[in-house]
């Protein structure tokens, strides 16, 4: 089958993708920034790039006619305040972009949604559902509630409160009760539901056999992980003080913090399992799903994750639009070094930053992703997906990927920190030297005073930085 794949860059439809081309299907890829997609090499001769904006009609103007099906799996729940009309006015384009194809089956992963008083996020989720439905082809609907997976973002805020607090006191909607379910047994779902007639005009929810509250879902958590935990519930814990509470303690965003607070007081619960007899299934266990997810890990073989989405930072851009680093009205530190290595030094570049750190000066740099964290900012508790490998348009702690290139020897990043202009940190190999250069671009008087206020600072880290970098062992 000729299948439309939306969200390719996400952390579902890369988890997807690679399953849909070993099962025989051609796959064209949807993306909005053609920079941050990066198959594996093994995937490029059964799957093609489709540069896609869904709030662009004329964009869509270029979707195939010929294709027979389609995967929505675009949200954006933390890129604006007003998401939830962007998210409804993608679905009407995209179902009007439609009308011009053969499709005969679209389906979308949304939430699960069994109660009357929804939070924005569901509400809008529930939308989209029923914008995509008003249409001749075939819709199929899965609602899913916590999705378990190394990189999720359920999986990992879970995992940021249990590993760094023994003692947790907790809001009550910690009471609130949901059936997870694991990422493997997500993308089975949506694989074994193409050209189904079953599923068609359907929605199901999907969840594994366990209801549990949140509670319980982190002290199994931890007794996966073998650590003992207390957890004090409170009922006077406002929404509000919920949102920074999961915002300071795990890698969130305050706007993702603030959307899964408001839908963490509702029930995700599925209505019924009907679904694991149409395509004789049966999901894995909460405990289970745990155990894979941190197989993955443990073996660095993490797929996608949540942080590489820049709803993980809040941010709205392209990276073409920043990759070429600005001179005119910018402010530069610039160091250069001779190396003896190429090879050691790449390979330092490339493990730089997550557990590794930066090298030197790692306080500094923890200080500096603490008051990033006080004004709102990411600061640096995203890490990095990956301990060795490093694509466009990954996070690596506060910054942004916009370029690696290892053979040439190339990393440039693009600061995501709260500044009062803009940043980017390059790293590059010329001729057995190591160029490492900082530019910012300030934003008005600002962006100067903070520049000058930081210069010692930064004369201090990137020179021992730099240092650190060129050694041999």
């Amino acid at each position: 089958m000729k299948i439309l794949l939306t969200g390719a860059t996400g952390y579902i439809g890369k988890r997807l993708l690679p399953v849909l081309v070993e099962l025989g299907h051609e796959v064209i890829c949807c993306v909005r920034d053609v920079k941050r997609f990066n198959p594996p090499e093994s995937l490029k001769q059964n799957i093609s790039i489709l540069k896609l904006d869904l709030l662009d009609e004329k964009s869509l103007e270029n979707i195939p006619s010929d294709i027979d099906a389609a995967y929505y799996l675009v949200h954006s729940m933390s890129s604006s305040d007003d998401y939830d009309s962007l998210e409804a006015l993608s679905a009407i384009n995209f179902r009007n972009a439609l009308k011009k194809t053969n499709v005969k089956q679209v389906i979308y992963l949304s939430g699960i949604v069994n109660e009357v008083n929804l939070s924005k996020h569901l509400t809008s989720r529930k939308n989209v559902e029923t914008e995509l439905g008003k249409a001749s082809y075939n819709l199929t609907v899965f609602r899913a509630g916590i999705i378990i997976g190394s990189g999720s973002a359920s999986f990992e805020i879970i995992r940021d409160l249990v590993e760094k607090l023994p003692i947790m006191v907790t809001p009550k909607w910690l009471h609130t009760k949901c059936q997870p379910i694991g990422i493997t047994d997500v993308i089975t779902f949506l694989t074994k539901s193409l050209g189904n007639p079953q599923t068609y005009n359907e929605n199901f929810d999907i969840g594994g056999p366990d209801i549990l509250s949140y509670k319980n879902m982190l002290l199994e958590f931890g007794r996966v992980r073998n650590l003992k935990r207390k957890i004090y519930i409170i009922p006077i814990m406002t929404p509000k003080l919920s949102s920074y509470w999961l915002y300071f303690v795990t890698s969130t965003s305050y706007k993702l913090a603030t959307s899964l607070v408001h839908s963490m007081k509702i029930e995700v619960v599925c209505r019924d399992n009907r679904i694991n007899e149409i395509l004789n299934f049966t999901p894995i266990s909460y405990r289970e799903a745990l155990k894979k997810a941190f197989h993955k890990i443990e073996n660095n073989e993490i797929i996608s994750s949540w942080k590489d989405a820049y709803s993980s930072s809040g941010l709205n851009f392209n990276i073409s639009d920043f990759i070429q680093v600005p001179t005119f009205g910018c402010f530069k530190d610039h160091k250069t070094i001779t190396i003896e290595n190429k090879a050691v030094c790449i390979d330092r570049i490339w493990s730089i930053g997550g557990k590794t750190g930066w090298y030197y000066g790692n306080f500094l740099w923890k200080t500096r992703g603490f008051i990033d964290k006080i004004f709102g900012g990411v600061g640096l508790r995203r890490g990095r997906t990956n301990t060795t490998t490093i694509n466009v348009g990954d996070t690596i702690d506060f910054w942004r990927v916009l370029y690696a290139n290892k053979e040439e020897g190339r990393l440039l990043l693009f600061a995501e920190m709260k500044l009062p202009g803009e940043a980017w940190l390059e790293f590059k190999i010329v001729n057995n030297q190591l160029i490492q250069t900082a530019t910012f671009r300030p934003l008005g008087l600002a962006g100067r005073l903070y520049w000058y206020s930081v210069l010692p600072f930064h004369g201090f880290i990137f020179k021992g930085m730099i240092k650190q970098l060129a050694k041999t062992s």
